[in-house]
C-alpha cells in the first residue's frame, strides 16, 4: 500500500505519493524529471503542468483536504474514497463526482485539473499512479464501469516493453508504478499476467527490481524503485509496494488477524537457489520482500526510517503503514502487529499534518491488520478522515453490490462541506501529501 503518502505508489498505496514523475509516496518533485521524496504511501504522482494551482480563497467543491491539490489531488481523493468504502462509509456523491470528473477523454488521470471542463491536451501530464489509484477507488465504489474501462485501456497503451509502467509515459518502469497498476488491473477485473507488452507481463517487470542472492545478506529480498547506473539499491517504500504487486493485491487487502501467523521466509540462497533469481515467481518474490520488511522493522524499533536527505534517522510513518499492509497481505498478521502498535502511538501528528491520504493510509493499515480504525490509539481514524472532505452520504457495511451502493449515495447524499484552505506551495513538501511512491530512485 503504492506509495506513494507516508505515495505514492502504492503508492502508494496516502501519506505521500509519487515522483515528479515520481512523487515519493510521500515532497514535491521537480517537473523537469527530478524524482522527489514522498512522505506517505503513495505513488509517484505527476502534476498536471497545464493546470494552475488552486486558488487560496476556495478549493474545488467535493475535494478532500485543504492544501494545494496540484500534485496529489486525484491521489488523495482516491485513497480517501477507497478507505471510506472499505470501512462501510458511503462517500458524498459530490466527492465521487469530483474524482470521476478529473478523467481525461482518453481515460487517463493527471494529479489535478483545475478546470475539468477544459479538455486535456498534450501539455496535460498524465500519470499512471493517479490513474491506477482512481481505478481502484471507482471500481470499489461501483457505477463507473465506463470510466474504469477507459482508464484501463489507457494504462495498457502506455505499458513498457518490459511489461511494467513508469509514472509518466516514455520513462523507464519502476516498482511502485508497476505495483499500483497491477492493483488497478485486478480491481477492474483484469488478469495482470495476461496484460503483456513485448511478451512481458507486469510480474516479469516487477521481479527485475528485486535484489537477489548476489546482494548483501541484509539486502536480499528488498526491491529497488528502479535501477540506477545498472545497480539496484534497497528501497523500503518500493518493497512494500512490490509485495502487494507480487501478490496481485491493491491498496485494500483482506484483514489478517493477529492470530494469522504465517512466518516470513527470506529468499533461499543456498545451492541452486542462487542461480534462479531471474525466474523467481512473483509470489515468492513478494515473500522475500516481506521478510526484508520484517527484518528492517525489527532492527529499527518496529518502524521504517525516512529516506529524505537530512532526515535519515527520522521515522517514516507512511511507509511503516505501507509495510503493515504488505505484511498483512502475505498472511503475516502477527508480524504486522508490532509496527501497527507503533503506528497507534506515533502517527497522530503526522496524519494531522499530511491530511486525507494519510488518514486513509492508516485506516487501510488498521483494516488489513485486523484492528479497529475507529479506535486506533485512542483516535477514530474514520471520523478524522470524514472530516477532511464533504459529509458522507451514509454508513453501512460494504455490500457485494457496489452499483446499489452508488445508487444509495444518490438517494442519501445529505450535502457537501465547502472546503477553504491556504494553498500549500510544494517546493519541498508537496509529496508529503501523496502516499509514498515519491521516493528518489536512488534511495
Amino acid at each position: 500500500m503504492a506509495t506513494t503518502a507516508s505515495q505514492a505508489p502504492l503508492a502508494p498505496r496516502a501519506s505521500t505519493a509519487p515522483t515528479f514523475a515520481v512523487l515519493a509516496r510521500r515532497a514535491a518533485a521537480a517537473l523537469a524529471g527530478a524524482a522527489v521524496l514522498c512522505a506517505a504511501g503513495a505513488p509517484v504522482a505527476a502534476a498536471d503542468s497545464a493546470a494552475p494551482a488552486a486558488q487560496a480563497s476556495k478549493l474545488p467543491d467535493g475535494l478532500y483536504g485543504t492544501k494545494d491539490p496540484q500534485y496529489d489531488g486525484v491521489w488523495r481523493q482516491s485513497l480517501a474514497l477507497l478507505a471510506q468504502r472499505t470501512v462501510g462509509v458511503r462517500p458524498s456523491v459530490t466527492g465521487v463526482d469530483w474524482l470521476a470528473g478529473q478523467q481525461c477523454s482518453d481515460g487517463a488521470f493527471s494529479a489535478y485539473r483545475a478546470d475539468p471542463a477544459k479538455a486535456c491536451d498534450d501539455k496535460t501530464m498524465r500519470d499512471t499512479n493517479q490513474t491506477g489509484a482512481a481505478v481502484q477507488a471507482l471500481a470499489a465504489l461501483g457505477g463507473h464501469d465506463d470510466a474504469v474501462q477507459k482508464a484501463v485501456k489507457w494504462l495498457k497503451s502506455v505499458q513498457n516493453d518490459d511489461g511494467g509502467w513508469p509514472s509518466t509515459g516514455g520513462s523507464p518502469s519502476d516498482a511502485n508504478s508497476t505495483s499500483v497498476v497491477i492493483g488497478a488491473l485486478k480491481a477492474a477485473g483484469e488478469k495482470p499476467e495476461s496484460v503483456q507488452k513485448g511478451g512481458k507481463s507486469p510480474y516479469d517487470a516487477l521481479v527485475t527490481f528485486q535484489l537477489g542472492c548476489d546482494a548483501k545478506e541484509g539486502e536480499r529480498g528488498a526491491f529497488a524503485f528502479q535501477p540506477k547506473d545498472g545497480k539496484l539499491a534497497p528501497n523500503a517504500d518500493a518493497t512494500a509496494a512490490a509485495v502487494l504487486g507480487g501478490l496481485g493485491d491493491g491498496f485494500v487487502v483482506d484483514p489478517a488477524g493477529k492470530d494469522v501467523n504465517e512466518p516470513v521466509k527470506p529468499l533461499k540462497c543456498d545451492g541452486e537457489a542462487a542461480d534462479k533469481d531471474a525466474g523467481r515467481d512473483p509470489k515468492q518474490a513478494a515473500e522475500g520482500g516481506a521478510a526484508y520488511l520484517a527484518a528492517v522493522l525489527g532492527a529499527n524499533g518496529q518502524h521504517l526510517k525516512s529516506a529524505m536527505p537530512g532526515a535519515e534517522d527520522q521515522p517514516d510513518v507512511g511507509n511503516t503503514a505501507d509495510a503493515v499492509v504488505a505484511l498483512a497481505a502475505g498472511s503475516h498478521g502477527a508480524a504486522a502487529q508490532a509496527p501497527l502498535k507503533w503506528l497507534e502511538k506515533n502517527s497522530a501528528n503526522w496524519a494531522k499534518e499530511a491530511g486525507p491520504a494519510a488518514y486513509a493510509q492508516l485506516v487501510l493499515a488498521a483494516h488489513a491488520a485486523g484492528a479497529d480504525p475507529r479506535s486506533f490509539g485512542g483516535a477514530d481514524l474514520v471520523a478524522q478522515l470524514n472530516a477532511t472532505g464533504p459529509k458522507p452520504a451514509g454508513s453501512s457495511a460494504p455490500s457485494a453490490t457496489p452499483e446499489k451502493d452508488a445508487q444509495d449515495q444518490d438517494d442519501q447524499n445529505s450535502g457537501v462541506w465547502w472546503i477553504f484552505g491556504i494553498v500549500f506551495v510544494a517546493s519541498v513538501g508537496a509529496g508529503f501529501l501523496l502516499s509514498g511512491r515519491r521516493k528518489k530512485s536512488d534511495i
